[in-house]
């Protein structure tokens, strides 16, 4: 699993951000924290995810790219919109992958 460096956060989670990234990298569970990753196929912009989920053996977390964490399912909504409506703002397009690359790179020079 890899995390984006400018994390979306929800505003309820705000302030506890570092220990939810903790506790999901740590296999500890999470009542009610959902984690918003680019989406996992072609007909989607991103992935809504409940955190319980990842603690399954089986889960493929290994290609997971978490770009927002949120807390309840509504939030998580309002994070991955506020999202999408921010790419679509400053591109013009919904390609939030290539948006996000972009951000990193200039943020990095």
């Amino acid at each position: 699993m890899k995390w984006y460096d400018d994390l979306y956060v929800g505003e309820s989670i705000v302030h506890k951000t570092n220990k939810i990234k903790w506790k999901i990298r740590h296999n500890a569970g999470q009542i009610n924290i959902y984690v918003i990753t680019l989406a996992s196929g072609e007909k989607n912009l991103l992935d809504i995810i409940p955190s319980h989920e990842l603690l399954q053996k089986g889960y493929p977390k290994k290609q997971l790219y978490v770009i927002g964490l949120a807390k309840g399912y509504d939030e998580a909504v309002e994070v991955a919109a506020s999202v999408i409506d921010e790419v679509y703002r400053q591109t013009g397009a919904f390609e939030v992958a290539s948006y996000l690359r972009e951000k990193r790179r200039r943020k990095a020079e």
